[in-house]
């Protein structure tokens, strides 16, 4: 694998709903270079939906659709009995609504990242993840798809002919095959901010991340996630930008990037 010298870094975001808005939202975006926001099923609601496409639009920060699971008790991250039909349709469902509020606020949508448990469903199961690139595809052949790096989605997006951005997070721990340890696992989320910011370096200089078994995952990232719900997220991206710039890796957006570039 090549030195890194570019890396993208990407934040959910708008996952609020109602009379709940979403938290820290303005700052964690002087901070990312991609957002991926809330399309309404897991969360997110329209007046959300185009107050945060107009914040990214105001910090040139790239717009993404966020699609999850219609499970907004559990936050889209409870898995759920779909076939790859329905997969699809929810997908190109919350493409549709977040690209004609981009649209609406004089900027374009960028890419696509599933949202929890459709993601880590994605990650293992061909037929979702096909299902998913797919939706993509169809809706704008020019979109990226995020992918956790070296999965089934990953694989899907690459045979749909998408730029596909292999993705590593920031704030949670491995298996051994590449997965992510569950959230209701002791460790799965990694709080301290300062050893989360150092790893992800250490993980995009050496091509690997060690898995919680002390194993050595292999990891081609072209995007960074952090989480916009965690509690430390602000200072995490803080502490990640500049690490980053110390160890000569620019953060620019996936789809300004030469990685992109090459995955047309």
């Amino acid at each position: 694998m090549e030195r890194k010298t570019t890396i993208d870094i990407n934040c959910d975001m708008g996952e609020g709903f109602g009379a709940y808005r979403p938290r820290g939202d303005a700052e964690l975006l002087e901070l990312a270079t991609s957002a991926n926001i809330a399309c309404g099923f897991h969360a997110g609601d329209p007046a959300i939906m185009r107050e945060t496409v107009r914040l990214c639009a105001a910090r040139g920060v790239a717009v993404g659709a966020h699609p999850g699971l219609p499970d907004p008790l559990g936050f889209g991250r409870r898995d759920m009995r779909i076939s790859a039909q329905e997969a699809y349709d929810m997908v190109v469902y919350q493409i549709g609504a977040l690209q004609a509020f981009a649209q609406a606020e004089g900027t374009a949508l960028r890419h696509v990242k599933p949202h929890g448990a459709l993601y880590n469903m994605a990650a293992v199961d061909r037929g979702l993840a096909d299902a998913i690139a797919d939706a993509v595809r169809r809706v704008d052949p020019r979109l990226a798809l995020f992918a956790l790096a070296g999965s089934e989605l990953a694989a899907a997006g690459r045979r749909a002919g998408l730029r596909t951005a292999g993705e590593a997070f920031a704030d949670r721990a491995y298996r051994r095959d590449g997965t992510l340890v569950p959230r209701g696992e002791p460790g799965a989320v990694i709080a301290d901010a300062s050893a989360a910011a150092a790893r992800t370096v250490a993980m995009l200089q050496n091509g690997f991340v060690p898995a919680a078994d002390g194993s050595a995952v292999a990891i081609d990232a072209d995007t960074v996630c952090v989480h916009g719900d965690g509690e430390h997220a602000a200072a995490l991206l803080r502490q990640l930008r500049e690490a980053l710039r110390e160890a000569g890796i620019e953060a620019k957006p996936f789809s300004a990037s030469e990685s992109g570039k090459n995955r047309l």
